[in-house]
């Protein structure tokens, strides 16, 4: 009789069952053997914000990795060394691929190949606010037609809890396969922050929850090259669940500074000077600032998949809605702002030029998704407003509506403008300069602070 392998301790401390066939505990040993050597393959599908540095991360970790991506754009840029998202060096792709570590396909039956799959494809709302699962659909359908008994998959897409056993799990299983039998299955979260400086994908901790122990041994197994801390939890529900806390969390919070910054100009007091003040206490206390809305596609989406969530199982999340309400009602602020800001030159949002400085959803990145930019500008056409902007990383925008060419800070402010709203606080950007040149300005960032003005409006 053949010898039933050793099934070593986990990562972490994860205790690893001997309830399963020993077909399944000898795949799941030659997985993690693979995984901890040069032999190892991955692949990622989705190269994008989260995708693309993940792929590079697995390339450089020792890793064979090979990118999935319906963007052909996106697979010949790879190819050539190049980089379209800004976290990511082009010095590093190019060293990838020109080691042979890491290589970009829009051919997904290479699939086949790869020891583990990563999914890494956007989860966007429906038009009634529901979990639009399409592109995490498509991106399974194409694993299925792949899978193969002894790979693992991951999905890192932002989901509602019990998505990966309702949605993904089953289609996986069509072809006859079974997690937890023939292949191991797993959710971990992405939890990156474009542009901000000192998190970086190999500090921040990587939550990860198997459908079993050995799925969730062989997911940590994956991300141990590449993260200082691996953090194991129980099931797919819960790490699903962990990403909505995190995020929506941001939103509340966000949404509660953005009342108490309205009802401090009402007051006549500086909400900039409140928070300041406050977070001097050691305990207790964490600052979020106000700003003209939510904007990205994570913590202004993923209250709405919590929120969904609640409903679907009879429950009403109150404080998740309410905040929704105050941080959607921004961007309406912020035009009132503006039109408050032209009266005191006796001119009305009909017919005045509004420059922009800033598109994206946040400073120091190019992405515009969900950007309350976006929302502002948009408010300003239909009002009557001749709108332009100034963004140092988005040349050009096409969102709803607004279909605009970027336009240089110094040009803008030579031709003439009515108002400047500051709605994107980039690194680089003189400030000081819009505020001595511009007739008015909304400030919704407190990019002007120390800087005092009749002529300065803030949030």
């Amino acid at each position: 009789m053949e010898p039933v392998p050793r099934f070593p301790a986990g990562p972490a401390g994860i205790a690893l069952r001997q309830g399963h066939p020993p077909h399944y505990r000898a795949m799941t040993n030659r997985l993690l053997r693979r995984l901890r050597s040069a032999e190892g393959q991955v692949g990622v599908i989705g190269l994008g914000y989260v995708g693309l540095p993940l792929a590079v991360a697995f390339a450089r970790a020792g890793l064979g990795t090979i990118g999935f991506d319906v963007d052909r754009g996106r697979t010949a840029a790879i190819g050539r060394g190049e980089s379209y998202i800004l976290d990511v060096p082009a010095e590093d792709i190019l060293g990838a691929v020109e080691s042979g570590a890491l290589a970009a396909t829009a051919d997904f039956a290479g699939i086949a190949r790869v020891d583990a799959i990563v999914i890494c494809v956007p989860t966007p709302l429906g038009k009634t606010r529901e979990p639009d699962l399409s592109h995490v659909t498509a991106a399974v359908g194409q694993v299925a037609a792949h899978l193969r008994a002894g790979q693992l998959v991951v999905l890192e897409s932002t989901t509602y809890p019990g998505a990966l056993e309702e949605v993904v799990r089953p289609r996986l299983e069509a072809g006859g396969l079974r997690a937890g039998a023939d292949f191991l299955l797993a959710h971990s979260p992405e939890r990156i922050d474009p542009g901000r400086r000192g998190c970086t994908a190999r500090n921040i901790p990587k939550v990860v929850g198997g459908v079993d122990a050995e799925s969730t041994a062989a997911a940590a197994a994956l991300y141990g090259p590449i993260v200082d801390t691996v953090v194991p939890v129980s099931s797919p529900s819960t790490a699903e669940m962990v990403k909505l806390l995190e995020n929506t969390f941001r939103a509340v919070n966000i949404g509660l500074v953005n009342e108490v910054a309205l009802l401090c100009r009402k007051l006549g007091v500086d909400v900039w000077e409140v928070i300041d003040a406050a977070k001097t206490k050691p305990f207790g206390f964490m600052p979020f600032h106000p700003g003209p809305g939510l904007g990205g596609h994570c913590i202004a989406v993923d209250p709405f998949y919590l929120s969904w969530t609640a409903r679907r199982h009879g429950l009403q999340s109150r404080l998740v809605e309410a905040a929704g309400a105050v941080n959607a009602g921004m961007p309406r602020h912020v035009v009132d702002r503006v039109a408050e800001a032209l009266r005191s030159r006796s001119r009305a949002v009909p017919g005045s030029r509004v420059h922009l400085f800033g598109m994206a959803y946040k400073a120091n990145v190019a992405d515009v998704r969900e950007s309350p930019a976006i929302a502002v500008a948009e408010l300003l056409q239909r009002g009557g407003a001749a709108v332009s902007y100034s963004d140092p990383f988005v040349p050009a925008v096409c969102e709803g509506s607004l279909a605009l060419q970027a336009v240089p800070a110094d040009e803008a402010l030579a031709g003439g403008i009515d108002c400047a709203v500051i709605l994107t606080d980039h690194r680089g950007v003189d400030y000081a300069e819009i505020a001595r040149r511009a007739p008015v300005v909304v400030d919704t960032r407190n990019a002007l602070a120390g800087i005092e003005g009749a002529h300065i409006f803030r949030l």
